[in-house]
This record gives structure tokens, sequence and C-alpha cells, in this order.
């Protein structure tokens, strides 16, 4: 059993709105973006000039025009989900990081986060894309207790808008970035409880989505929208299956935040309420990584003992995966 203690975020504070993007000139307006992904604002770590002068056709150019590195932005979130655990990072006994869009292979991104909140403790890297949290909740829920410290902080440091082309309206009306943050311990009770946790991976379709250094992310869209829906219908249901005198209506569910049209299409053929639905991808874009668990942290006070809570992300890789969280 994992417990989760306190969940934190950061965004920051640049607003592309879809306004700003029809500016561009690329061939898209609001009405055409809101009509295909139901996104009306995204955040990031570039500024709107370097963004309008450039359309970042260079994007390592976007690592020296960035405001934030993927370090001070996940210092920022971990801070804040350590003090809503209501603990001290003197508390935290391992860094774990992942995302779409690490800023380094070596060393980890852990360490260089860990190493901003002046942490001296094991950092290691458990990284699935979008997938992350899943990938590694899921990998510590397999872990002994009296392997782990008492209380581990999971990071998703997600500024992508560095690997975004500007110029292609199909990728740049999607993504935002955010860092989301969140502690959990196996021996430690607290109200979250994750009772059951999933994760899996079909490496052919490794393909599909891309974010290569240095260059433009890149995705079969179509292929890619077809495998969230399928897949996330699939966690939901499985992880339902651990909570038969629940029906599915009931269910509070937290997706992959890709869009909003592929959300709601989710909910439709899973049987979620629309009023169990709960996102932010309208006003903060596909945030990757960080997307699904920045909602969970911005609704934690929202959540009510014997709440059921489905958590369901999918990613690159091609990987999928998520939990089952219990409020007591």
């Amino acid at each position: 059993m994992i417990y989760i203690h306190g969940a934190g975020h950061f965004h920051p504070e640049n607003v592309i709105d879809n306004d700003f993007l029809e500016s561009l000139d690329i061939g898209t307006t609001n009405e055409w973006i809101m009509e295909r992904v139901g996104i009306r604002e995204r955040r990031t770590i570039l500024s709107l000039d370097y963004i309008k002068t450039t359309l970042n056709k260079n994007p390592a150019a976007a690592v020296e025009a960035a405001i934030y590195t993927n370090a001070e932005t996940g210092a920022l979130a971990g801070t804040s989900a350590i003090k809503n655990a209501g603990l001290t990072k003197q508390d935290i006994g391992m860094v774990i990081s992942g995302s779409c869009t690490p800023q380094h292979s070596c060393p980890a991104e852990s360490a260089t986060i860990a190493a901003a909140m002046e942490m001296e403790v094991p950092a290691i890297d458990v990284n699935s894309a979008c997938s992350s949290l899943s990938a590694q909740l899921h990998l510590l829920n397999m872990m002994r207790e009296d392997a782990l410290p008492e209380y581990v902080l999971l990071l998703s440091p997600d500024n992508s808008t560095r690997h975004i082309n500007y110029a292609d309206r199909n990728s740049c009306v999607l993504w935002g970035d955010a860092t989301s943050a969140m502690v959990v311990s196996t021996r430690n009770k607290s109200a979250l409880q994750i009772s059951q946790s999933c994760f899996t991976s079909s490496p052919a379709g490794c393909d599909k989505v891309v974010f290569s250094e240095h260059g433009h992310f890149d995705q079969e869209g179509r292929t890619v929208q077809t495998f969230a829906i399928k897949r996330s219908v699939a966690i939901i249901r499985e992880l339902a299956a651990y909570i038969p005198d629940t029906p599915i209506q009931d269910i509070k569910f937290i997706g992959h935040q890709a869009n909003l049209s592929m959300l709601d299409f989710v909910c439709k053929r899973a049987g979620i309420e629309q009023d169990n639905h709960f996102f932010n991808v309208d006003i903060f874009g596909n945030c990757g990584a960080a997307g699904a668990p920045t909602v969970l942290s911005q609704q934690w006070n929202n959540f009510m003992r014997g709440d059921v809570i489905v958590l369901a992300v999918v990613g690159s890789g091609l990987s999928w995966g998520g939990v089952l969280i219990n409020v007591s």
C-alpha cells in the first residue's frame, strides 16, 4: 500500500492563449482549436516574444531562451508538495523524477532537482514519458516496505514547449509546461491510499510519439489518439474491477491531459459521469507526465472521505498505467 501525503505543482507565468496562436498566422483560429482539442490556454517557460519572433525553429536555442530550467521548476513544485504534506525536506529519503522532456540524461534529472533543493539523498530517474508517474508508483508498489525510506518525493518536470514547432498548428495548440510533485510513503498512513496500481507498455510502438534531443516534437496523431482512448478505458475497467461494490459512474476520474475532446470521449465510453471528471487541460494544455498529477494537486481539497479515484495515464513507449486511490 502506498500513501500520498501531499501534492504540489508549478505552472510558469507566461500564458499562450488561442488569440496569441492566431496572431502567429499559421492557419489556426480560436474556433478551430476549441473544436478540435478544447484548449483555451497553456503556460510556457519561454517568452512570448521569443516564440513570436522565432516560432522556435531551432529548439536548441530554446534552452538558452527559457526562463526556468527543469531543476528550478522541479524544486518549486517539490517544495510545495513537501509543505503541503506537513513535512520538511529533511524528512525526504529519496527523490525520483521522470518526464517527456528531461534536460539531462546524465546526470539524472532527479539529482539536479535534489541539488537545487539542497537535499543529499538517493536520487534516481524512473522515466516513461507521459506515463512516468504510473511507472514510479507501480515500481514502488512492487518493492518491499523496508527497502524504501519513510518518505519519497516523486517529480515530473515537463517543460515541453522548448521542443514545440510553433509553425506547426497541429502540435503547437496542444502543449503547455508544468511540473508536478508528490510525497508518498509505504510506511506512514495518510488519507489518500493507493490500493492498486498497473503499468505496461508496447515497445513496438516506440516511434509513434517522439521528443528528440534538440529536435521538435513529432507524433502519429490519429494512431496515438486511438491508442490513448482505448488504453484509458481499459485502465478504468481494470482498476474498477477491484471495487465491484462501487459503480463506475461513482468513480472520480483523472486522465492523461492530452486534449479535452479525447478525455470526454474516454468518459463517455467508460461510463464516467461528467461531474466526476476532473481535468485542467482546457487552461493548461497537454503538460505531459505532469498533467494528471497537477489535476490531483489542484483538486486535493475537493476530495471527500469515501471517494474512489482512478488516475489513468498513457504515454510514449507506448506505455500506459494507472492507480486506484481510496480516500479515508
